[in-house]
Formats: C-alpha cells, structure tokens, sequence
C-alpha cells in the first residue's frame, strides 16, 4: 500500500454563478446549477489542521448559505481566505463581524476604468474599494487587492500596489491563465515587454522595502515574469498532493488548471478519495503537467517546500537591489 498522503491546505469552490463578466474568465458564462452545488454537510470531512483553505468561485457571495460554509470550514485551518469581486459589500461586513479573524481577498483588475472594464461590472471598482474600507474599519486584518494582470491593466499594477501601502493592506498579484476552470484558451499577453518592465518595477519596490513578506513577493513576481517569457516554473508543483481543489458540485481535482477527476465529496469522504488509486494516476499527471502555471494557490507552497532556494535568490536580489534571474526564461 502506497504512503499515506495528508493535504496542508485546499481550495474550495462554492459556485461557478458570478456577477461579473470578466474578459479573462468565462465562468460566468457556465453557472452551477444551484440545486447540484456543495452544502456545509458536504464539507465535513475534510480533514483538521489545515494550514489555510482558499474559499473561492465563481462570486461566493451569491451563495445564501456561505456563513454555514465558513463555519464547517473555519475550525479545519489556521487560516480562512474568501476571494470575491467585492460587490456584495453588505455581505461582506456580516460575515466578518460574524469570523473577525478570516481573510478577503477582493479582485481588483486596477484603477475604476480598466476594472469596470475588463470585470463587466458597473461600478465595480467603487464596489470593491468600499468593502475594503469597510472591512478595514471593521478592524478586519487579513484584507487586501488582488490584480489579474493583462495587457489591458498592466500600467495601473504600480498605481494599485500604492494604493495597497497606503491603505495598509495585502497585494496579490497574478497573470492571466487559460484553463476548463476559467473557461478560457485564448488569454495571452501580446506585449511582454511592457507587461515585464511593470513587473520589473514593482519587484524594485518590493525589494527596496524592510518588510520580510514582501521580498519572497519578489521572487513570486520574478517567477510570473517568467512565466510571461516562457519558462519553467522555477520550483516544482505539489498541487494534488499538498493542496486539494473541490469544485462546486463537489468533484476532486488536484487544481483549478487540471481537469482530472478523481471522486466527488458527496459520495465519499475526502481522505478516502485523496488516498485512492485515481488519486495515484493524478499525481503522475501532475507530476508530468507541462502548464508551467504560476499562480500563488500551487506557488506559495511550493516556494514554501523549497525555502532554501528561493531564500538564496531573495538575499542575492536584495544585496544587489534588482531581480536576479529565475528559472529559464525564453524570449
């Protein structure tokens, strides 16, 4: 019998319905039926003593039940993160006064105009900037941006990073991505030069900083200015091993960019199908993936795994005040 594998952290995603229509993702366009979506009950066998659980969607806070959701999900991990688009502003503020100590992640794609527009959402950006207010006055810690960045956007990832300081809250940052997950196989980025030197800028602040935190955000950025170049992604993947992703109707993946099935956590208790022989044919997948994917739900913990590389490349950047090379980039 093959070693016991325990996941440390998952992703869990309540619905595919959204608000949005986002240029860079369709999942809008293809809406969970409702009546075929997780409940709380579904969730319960995910196992404790997780180190974080990503709770994501589409726009989770369509979902009426999402405060039953959080408290089967919340006592499992040391931390709870929902990523939204910041719309339901009211929603948002009860279920922090409810669990003052989660995390939200609200996706802002820059300033108002390239937000409303790549997000299809009127006044989006006013929508989510107020949450964040909101949830700051709450006293709510764990808060802050995260940008998807495109060629439409890229100019305003600096703008937003100084909004992120000021109001002194998290920035995340990501590329744009094609998977069965985004419903999209066309993204790219036509102008790598432009979309490199934004990110090369903000590396520059990130390293010119004394906050620890952000000089590891440096090397996460490094390894997306990889990933628009070409290359491999500096530090292997451990999705369907360390990290577990539960789509909507319940089905178990190892990630939102591999569509490998491998049980369903209404029939079956997670552990059980994490452990299963599908779940040995997943890892091979994985394992010789070829998607070079960089986005900080599979990055972060394998940056983690590999602390001592990825520490060597932060104190060489930081000692010399630029970003030093990562992985093979191919112009």
């Amino acid at each position: 019998m093959s070693k016991k594998v325990n996941p440390k952290e998952g992703i869990v995603t309540t619905t595919y319905r959204c608000n949005a229509r986002c240029k860079m993702c369709n999942i809008w366009d293809y809406p969970t039926d409702p009546k075929e979506e997780i409940k709380p009950k579904d969730l319960r066998s995910i196992p404790s003593g997780l180190k974080s659980i990503n709770v994501t969607g589409g726009e989770p806070f369509i979902r009426s039940d999402l405060d039953q959701i959080i408290k089967v999900l919340k006592p499992k991990t040391k931390r709870l993160v929902i990523s939204s688009n910041g719309y339901y502003t009211d929603r948002m503020v009860a279920l922090a006064k409810k669990y003052p100590d989660i995390g939200f992640r609200i996706s802002l794609e820059g300033l108002p105009a390239a937000n409303d527009e790549l997000r299809g959402l009127k006044d989006g950006f006013d929508h989510g900037l107020r949450s964040l207010l909101k949830l700051n006055e709450l006293g709510v810690e764990d808060i802050g941006f995260a940008i998807t960045v495109s060629d439409r956007n890229a100019e305003d990832l600096l703008e937003l990073y100084e909004l992120a300081k000021m109001m002194d809250v998290e920035f995340a940052t990501a590329i744009v991505h094609n998977s069965f997950y985004f419903h999209k196989y066309d993204n790219k980025i036509s102008d790598k030069e432009k979309v490199v030197k934004e990110f090369e800028r903000l590396i520059k602040k990130l390293l010119s900083t004394w906050k620890v935190k952000n000089w590891y955000r440096a090397y996460f950025n490094a390894g997306i200015i990889n990933r628009v170049k070409g290359g491999k992604r500096p530090v292997p993947c451990t999705m369907g091993t360390d990290i577990f992703f539960i789509g909507p109707t319940g089905e178990v993946k190892p990630c939102n960019a591999m569509d490998f099935g491998i049980g369903n956590i209404k029939d079956d208790d997670l552990m059980k199908i994490w452990n299963s022989t599908e779940a040995e044919k997943m890892r091979e997948a994985v394992a010789s993936c070829d998607k070079q994917c960089w986005m900080i739900g599979s990055a972060s913990p394998a940056m983690k795994d590999n602390f001592w590389e990825v520490t060597k490349w932060v104190l060489k950047s930081k000692l010399k005040g630029k970003r030093m090379p990562i992985g093979v980039e191919v112009d």
